[in-house]
């Protein structure tokens, strides 16, 4: 029987990258995405379209108020989203964000007695978020394999995290070998209601750049100007 991973599913370009490259290696795979409070709703749509292109296993939405902390672009209606690059940490950082997400799908694997978590961090365009590093990734392990039932027993899950060291060029162009419709992905951090990105935040630029380095047509739908 083929083994089972758990994927994280966020509705954008790098997630779905992601859950091709798991389903590539031959996981039956269980999507879980995060209502949490952010700007961008149509996120959650997005991510329940590409669970249904790539016909995972199941695919779950847990909602999440982070909203309430606030502390983050994304959840603070209060703090504005970016639309130029920044030195340090960017605003729309999460706190606690993937820690967050991988517990709950640490939970799930540990369940449905997955061997594999896939999460689509990447490094090089996002080195501005702690917990998108390669050290982070290493450190998450390191809990999962001493912070559960499966890790003690020797029953190993592996936090997978397939882009961390791909230019976003590289990412479109082995998501698009592998069938990726990115059409039905959303990057922006503040898209309207109808899923329309804003072209102006730090996702869209990286989104839009990517798209041009790779030699490939945006299918990216943005708000009129």
């Amino acid at each position: 029987m083929r083994q089972s991973a758990v994927v994280l599913l966020s509705g954008g370009l790098d997630s779905a990258t992601c859950l091709a490259i798991a389903a590539k290696r031959g996981y039956r795979c269980h999507a879980l995405s995060f209502d949490y409070g952010q700007r961008s709703a149509a996120e959650v749509e997005s991510a329940r379209r590409q669970a249904r292109n790539q016909e995972v296993v199941e695919h779950r939405v847990l909602k999440l108020p982070l909203g309430q902390f606030g502390g983050s672009a994304l959840t603070d209606s209060n703090i504005r989203v970016p639309e130029s690059p920044s030195e340090g940490i960017p605003a729309t950082y999460v706190p606690a964000r993937n820690t967050i997400f991988l517990s709950n799908a640490l939970a799930w694997a540990e369940v449905i007695g997955a061997g594999a978590i896939f999460i689509g961090v990447n490094a090089l365009d996002y080195s501005g978020y702690p917990d998108c590093r390669p050290e982070y990734i290493e450190a998450f392990q390191q809990l999962v394999d001493v912070a559960t039932k499966a890790g003690v027993e020797g029953r190993k899950i592996t936090l997978e995290a397939p882009l961390i060291h791909m230019s976003k060029a590289e990412i479109i162009r082995a998501g698009t070998e592998l069938g990726v419709d990115y059409a039905d992905t959303l990057s922006c951090y503040q898209a309207d209601e109808q899923g329309l990105a804003c072209g102006q935040c730090d996702s869209c630029r990286l989104r839009r750049e990517g798209f041009a380095a790779a030699g490939i047509a945006d299918p990216t739908r943005y708000r009129p100007a």
